[in-house]
């Protein structure tokens, strides 16, 4: 017996009682609905969206068909919020991010590029399914997705906007290094393997300085102040070396 039809068997028989509150139900439930969802994910993403049926999402979980319906009323119920948990936790995850004020531009951006990988590195079918799945989705479905990843490149383009006015980060279109960066993380899914050499905290680490780096100011460059003035005194840096320079 699978582990998502003792939990599915479980929180459809047990009577609510002092012993076992409503906490523990919710949790049961959540368990089997995140198995529900990996194996929904893996088989839209190998087969196809269309040429998958319900049947064939109970067969993997270990649940009978009518047990499936206690959790999911159709096989469009479950894309439409395989589709919003990517796009709406990003969203969500990255503002609370941003809203952080014991944090500056670059340790936002580390912080948003760790929590981006670990997202896609413990559920990599979820993104392999919306990436192949974007062209067929449902137009209502399809225009909340779309909402959600403007979202997410607006959070971060606000972040690295930052980090340039700060003068933590070098001069460039924002929207341009939002989306490197996003592609960056979005082939993870693609690649990574968790019984790999390194662990998903290793890789996330190693993305996250890849990110700083993509942006980073050079070191030497960094003013102790943000705003206007250092980026004068930055242009003022440069052409006092270009003057040396066409005075030698």
């Amino acid at each position: 017996m699978t582990t998502a039809k003792r939990a599915a068997e479980g929180t459809r028989r047990a009577p609510s009682t002092s012993a076992e509150p409503a906490t523990r139900t919710s949790a049961r439930r959540e368990l089997v609905e995140n198995e529900i969802f990996e194996h929904a994910a893996r088989l839209f993403a190998e087969r196809g969206f269309a040429s998958t049926n319900l049947q064939e999402i109970a067969d993997a979980v270990g649940l009978t068909r009518p047990a499936l319906y206690y959790y999911v009323k159709s096989k469009d119920e479950l894309l439409a919020r395989l589709v919003a948990s990517a796009t709406g936790d990003a969203t969500t995850e990255l503002r609370k991010i941003n809203r952080r004020s014991d944090l500056d531009p670059t340790e936002k951006l580390r912080a948003i590029a760790r929590a981006s990988v670990l997202r896609q590195a413990h559920h990599p079918a979820r993104f392999q399914m919306i990436i192949r799945s974007e062209a067929d989705l449902p137009e209502k479905l399809a225009t909340a997705h779309e909402a959600g990843r403007r979202a997410v490149l607006g959070e971060l383009a606000k972040v690295v906007d930052s980090g340039i006015r700060a003068g933590h980060f070098r001069p460039q279109d924002s929207r341009v290094a939002a989306l490197s960066l996003i592609g960056m993380w979005n082939w993870l899914p693609w690649w990574y393997r968790a019984d790999g050499r390194l662990s998903a905290d290793a890789v996330a680490d190693q993305m996250a300085d890849m990110a700083v780096s993509a942006v980073a100011q050079q070191a030497q460059r960094i003013p102790e102040t943000g705003g206007s003035k250092a980026a004068i005194a930055l242009l003022r840096q440069d052409l006092d070396y270009l003057d040396r320079l066409i005075e030698d």
